[in-house]
């Protein structure tokens, strides 16, 4: 069995709009913080060394993650949205599929046309709950300037049409599953109306589904399907989205 990594480090060195803040805080402190929580003295410990410990402040879209239908809107198919601890752990760890868009420039718009010739190219048809990987490439980029803007996005149109195949969880190595937000706000700047921003986040209000962003080393897994995905979200109570370690796991 090959396991391959998927995420991406969370650190404050990734240029995005939600970037993780770390404070590390060596032995030396661990032996200050233990000796006031026990009323010792740090010599106590050997070489006035303790635990060693980061406080961490990290939105939970930040690195890589997974979207809960909260995340899109407070209702989902006519009832309340669920949050990320209740959703079904069976959604989380399936058969994979990985479709292969690095060609595409960033910004390019995936459409439903894109993904069938896709398919057709690898000669797959998606049955539900298999998880849907997007490549195109931007982890690439992760540490440049305006990384967020950098990645090949879905377009409402292709993704309902994932969801209509039975498809839960889908997911991408960009910043986000929709084109850059810079473009839709060009486009919509350009001409006011509906299903520009955020088009494909917002299917979440009629199509229950999650996505993992910030993917990596999707051109690590050496076939296009016939993998399993382990994505299992962290369980922060009543949360739009939760960090994530997602694996490709490659049966010999």
């Amino acid at each position: 069995m090959k396991l391959i990594d998927l995420s991406v480090p969370l650190s404050p060195r990734i240029k995005e709009p939600l970037p993780a803040k770390i404070d590390y805080h060596s032995h030396e402190d661990g032996a200050r913080q233990g000796a006031a929580i026990l009323g010792l003295q740090t010599e106590f410990f050997p070489d006035s060394k303790a635990w060693a410990t980061e406080t961490v402040t990290l939105n939970t879209h930040a690195g890589t993650h997974v979207d809960a239908p909260y995340h899109y809107w407070p209702t989902s198919e006519g009832k309340p949205a669920r949050t990320i601890d209740e959703l079904p752990l069976e959604w989380f760890f399936s058969d994979g599929v990985l479709l292969d868009f690095s060609a595409k420039p960033p910004g390019y718009e995936i459409t439903q046309a894109d993904l069938e010739a896709e398919l057709n190219r690898i000669g797959y048809t998606l049955k539900p709950l298999d998880i849907v990987l997007i490549r195109s490439d931007a982890d690439k980029r992760l540490y440049q300037e305006h990384y967020a803007f950098l990645h090949a996005g879905v377009s409402a149109e292709a993704t309902e049409w994932l969801l209509d195949q039975g498809i839960k969880v889908v997911g991408t190595d960009g910043w986000g599953w929709d084109i850059p937000l810079n473009l839709q706000a060009e486009d919509y700047k350009k001409n006011p109306r509906e299903g520009v921003l955020w088009a494909a986040h917002y299917l979440g209000r009629e199509k229950e589904y999650c996505q993992i962003e910030k993917l990596a080393n999707l051109e690590q897994i050496p076939k296009p399907f016939g993998f399993k995905v382990s994505c299992f979200p962290v369980k922060v109570e009543k949360a739009s989205g939760g960090w994530a370690r997602p694996v490709a796991i490659i049966e010999d």
